[in-house]
């Protein structure tokens, strides 16, 4: 079998591991990424990303010419993409733009064009209603009509496409999965001592952006009900909401049990969480976010939850988005924005440390089965052939 995958995902060579997996589950299999040649990531990465040709056996990533260098929705590829196409041939095509992208109709043009006669899937992440106008709502039907499959990264995003009228199959998996030998349990004392964390301290972790929508001013609140108990907050990350969470910790007087971490390389994230005896994702569903074609967000995933759980750090998430799903009965949820039941998480972690060692084991059991880049590699190949 022959797949090509296409996206500005794989610019960072950390989120190709699922597809290297993939490209040696078994004989027989090539994988090609495609990618664009310059991306501009913005966030945290500020520089244009400038990618390479890679080449590992049956697995490559080949950058080719591309129009928009930092929008997603209006990626193209240039003319060296047709004879990438014509080479490589491929079974499966499967653009990870979503189901509004110029780059998803340019893959599926050239297919029929070149009579390639290859599968089109594409893959999204988006999780809630829209609509659309002319000419987008155009650019939308074209695709869903020529698409044979779709991976979708949580069930809302599945549901909301049935409800738009597509009746083929899908698979609902995330589009990365998570590196075990990087994300496991591993002790961390130079960096305990360097944070001034103590054995018997409980250590309660939040790793994003420091925004309204993740919730994490909930968290400090949340918090300022268990004063009483011996709990440090390692704050990993950046954000609008820095100075506030601040002013909120010295309002409630203990400023001096947060540690602050500036964002790190994600290769050197797993370090941090191993200083956590729980990991909390208390992000909060919005409707003041606006686009062209729709309104709001709510949690797609939350990869850092599965990443906790290879470490075997026990985890507690809101109910937003698709949270709940990936946590299962292997952690603790509680309704995004109540201060009381979250306080009632964080204690019944802090006041039972059996009860923490159980449910960070039962979180790693999950994450292994489930979540690997290796169990995703096999999900993929299987719908993969079931088309």
């Amino acid at each position: 079998m022959k797949i090509l995958v296409a996206s500005h995902s794989y610019i960072v060579d950390l989120n190709c591991e699922k597809l290297r997996v993939l490209a040696n589950l078994e004989p027989g299999i090539e994988v090609t990424i495609v990618v664009p040649k310059r991306w501009k990531p913005g966030g945290v990465m500020k520089d244009t990303i400038e990618t390479r040709y890679r080449e590992e056996g049956s697995f490559r990533v080949v950058p080719i010419s591309n129009f928009s260098q930092n929008n997603q929705g209006l990626l193209t590829f240039g003319a060296d993409l047709i004879s990438l196409l014509k080479s490589f041939r491929p079974d499966i095509i499967q653009v990870e733009q979503g189901s509004k992208s110029f780059a998803y109709a340019q893959f599926i043009t050239a297919n029929r064009l070149l009579n390639l006669k290859a599968k089109n899937l594409f893959f999204t992440w988006w999780n809630l209603p829209y609509t659309l106008q002319f000419p987008v709502s155009l650019l939308e039907t074209y695709n869903l009509k020529n698409t044979d499959g779709i991976v979708v990264g949580n069930q809302d995003g599945a549901k909301i496409l049935r409800d738009r009228g597509y009746t083929k199959k899908m698979s609902i998996m995330p589009q990365l999965g998570v590196d075990e030998s990087l994300f496991c349990p591993q002790s961390q004392p130079e960096l305990s001592a360097k944070f001034g964390i103590q054995p018997d301290d409980f250590v309660v972790g939040f790793v994003g952006r420091f925004v309204p929508e993740k919730g994490i001013l909930t968290l400090v609140k949340a918090l300022e009900n268990l004063r009483d108990r011996n709990w440090k907050l390692l704050l990993l990350g950046r954000g609008e909401l820095k100075a506030e969470i601040q002013q909120q910790a010295e309002k409630f007087g203990f400023s001096d049990r947060l540690i602050w971490i500036e964002s790190v390389p994600h290769a050197e994230v797993y370090r941090y969480i191993n200083l956590m005896n729980t990991l909390v994702l208390p992000s909060e569903t919005t409707y003041q976010f606006k686009t062209l074609t729709s309104v709001g967000w709510k949690e797609q995933f939350g990869h850092v939850l599965i990443e906790a759980m290879a470490c075997q750090v026990p985890v507690i998430g809101s109910n937003s988005g698709e949270i709940p799903n990936v946590i299962a009965d292997a952690g603790l949820v509680f309704p995004e924005g109540n201060v009381e039941q979250l306080s009632d998480r964080l204690a019944r972690l802090i006041d039972d440390r059996e009860f923490a060692t159980d449910l960070g084991q039962r979180g790693y059991q999950r994450a292994m089965a489930k979540y690997t880049n290796r169990a995703l590699a096999k999900e993929l190949l299987e719908f993969y052939r079931s088309l």
